[in-house]
């Protein structure tokens, strides 16, 4: 089965698509899958655009809203998990995974699907450690604070992939398993993201609950993005009890953009006599089931059991008893229906809504799988807590009285406590979003730009030696991509004006660096290709 694989998305389906099509073409093959790293920016229309954490003067439409509102499909299905920058409360519909549009499936917070035999598991969003213990608690109309924490990681959805026991082929996270860089050409990293430099070298660059997830798993493929680079590596696995040594390929890609290496297809043996639909996994669904009344939708923190003779219960992996239940509920049928069903309005480019409201409702696909597992509804839960209590005043109360970001981490590694400046993890957006596209300027002579449609992307993953013993990864030859244009349509951006009292985040003085951190923030010219700089205020965007 070949797979094609791609970085951030950010909003760019009609170029991704276009792509993989000349692929196919050129080389005489069928993309059987597409899996999207995070940064997919499934907004539909405007009120969508104001739940997206980015700068304001950067909220355009892009083309999702074609395939939502069904003036196009999707040509491969398409699986994608959350980033960073994302239409939050779309997302927020689907807590343990859906349809946002025929053939484009969200696999929730986190989640486990099967296509073709082939088990695929996913963790939305990015690390933050002062929201890691906190439950999903966020509902639009979103504040500054929340509309930022939102796509952060929740320890509960750690704590229920960990109860996986069974292998898992490829996984997907957006920020990278912390420690990662250590397994491949790390020098090769550090040349083309020199401000990486520090954070590697001491070790806190990525995710350490990814990091944890990796060895738990120890999955055949990972795939990750966030950092807007290619970089591959190989983990040899210290071998678990009555089992042999496992190896993960890791493997990261770029955003869509012209000269940037954002998708490659790897080759995934799929398993014969394996059903042709998306299916439910239900190993996961019967965790999911365990673990429902862990979950919560309050900002307060919480550890999950342990044991330590304080829980009644720590250890929820399950029974083939139990795994036969979810079977039996869902009436022998794994496949998951396809029940997209659109929950507002699309954007319309003839009568644009500037003034559109963030729109918020039950979805059907959570409501109909939630009453057929008795699962709990976390969006409508969060928004009845909300309306109740005023959660969004509350938090801020909160965190002003708990000073939240000095809240230390359970994982030793983490640095929040000791820079309130430096963030590893996230990007600085105003310099990220502002590169010029398709005008790279070249290294030197002897590096010219590449011609219009010579964008090399390998067709393979290529992987680096490995540390230790293993087998040899083969090569394969290099491809071209189709001539570097974008399909962004050309929708009026909304002024300062159209944004004013309807939540916008905006860019303030103190957002640029913190004078007591261990160094200031590099002024960063528009085309170059050194974008991540690492400030508390701006990166999590």
């Amino acid at each position: 089965m070949k797979i094609a694989v791609e970085g951030c998305c950010h909003g760019e389906l009609d170029k991704i698509y276009e792509t993989i099509a000349y692929l196919e073409k050129k080389e005489a093959v069928k993309v059987d899958l597409l899996l999207c790293c995070g940064d997919f920016q499934a907004v539909r229309n405007e009120g969508d655009l104001k739940c997206m954490a980015v700068p304001a003067k950067y909220r355009t439409m892009q083309t999702f809203y074609k395939y939502y509102s069904g003036e196009k499909k999707a040509p491969v299905l398409t699986i994608f998990i959350g980033g960073n920058h994302e239409a939050s409360n779309h997302l927020q519909e689907l807590s343990y995974g859906g349809w946002v549009a025929p053939n484009i499936y969200y696999l929730g917070y986190a989640g486990v699907v099967r296509y073709k035999g082939i088990r695929i598991g996913g963790l939305s969003g990015i690390f933050k450690s002062h929201d890691y213990r906190r439950g999903h608690h966020e509902f639009p109309p979103y504040n500054p604070e929340t509309l930022r924490s939102v796509y952060h990681v929740r320890n509960i959805e750690v704590f229920k992939l960990k109860q996986i026991s069974m292998p898992v082929d490829i996984f997907l996270s957006h920020d990278w398993p912390r420690g990662i860089y250590h397994h491949g050409p790390t020098e090769d990293l550090l040349r083309k993201k020199k401000f990486l430099r520090h954070e590697v070298e001491s070790n806190c660059l990525g995710s350490p609950a990814a990091a944890e997830l990796m060895e738990h798993l120890q999955p055949s493929y990972w795939f990750s993005a966030h950092l807007h680079v290619k970089f591959a590596a190989l983990k040899q696995h210290p071998p678990k009890p009555n089992a042999a040594p496992r190896a993960t390929k890791f493997l990261s890609l770029d955003k869509c953009l012209p000269y940037r290496e954002f998708l490659q297809i790897v080759d995934v043996p799929e398993r014969a006599g394996s059903s042709d639909n998306l299916e439910y996994d239900p190993e996961w669904l019967a965790i999911l089931k365990a673990t429902n009344d862990l979950q919560r939708t309050t900002p307060h923190p919480w550890n999950p059991p342990e044991n330590n003779g304080l829980h009644e219960r720590w250890d929820f992996t399950v029974s083939e008893e139990a795994l036969m239940n979810v079977v039996e509920q869902l009436s022998g049928e794994l496949a998951i229906s396809e029940n997209f069903s659109r929950t507002v309005p699309p954007y319309d480019p003839s009568s644009p809504q500037y003034h559109a409201a963030p729109s918020y409702h039950a979805n059907p696909q959570t409501t109909e799988l939630c009453a057929t597992l008795g699962l709990t509804d976390l969006y409508t839960q969060a928004g009845q807590a909300s309306d109740m209590s005023g959660a969004q005043d509350c938090l801020r109360e909160e965190e002003d009285d708990t000073q939240s970001y000095d809240e230390p981490s359970e994982y030793m590694t983490d640095i929040s406590s000791t820079s309130n400046s430096f963030n590893p993890d996230e990007i600085t957006i105003e310099d990220e979003w502002e590169e010029e596209e398709g005008k790279e300027e070249p290294k030197s002579s002897a590096d010219p730009k590449p011609p219009c449609g010579d964008t090399h992307t390998p067709y393979h993953m290529v992987l680096p030696p490995p540390k230790l013993e293993a087998s040899p990864i083969p090569m394969s030859p290099l491809l071209d991509l189709p001539p570097p244009c974008h399909s962004t349509p050309t929708v009026p951006r909304l002024s300062p004006s159209d944004m004013a009292g309807e939540g916008f985040l905006k860019r303030t003085s103190n957002e640029a660096g913190d004078t007591g951190s261990r160094t200031t923030t590099p002024r960063i010219k528009r085309r170059n290709q050194i974008i991540y700089a690492t400030v508390e205020g701006d990166c999590d965007e």
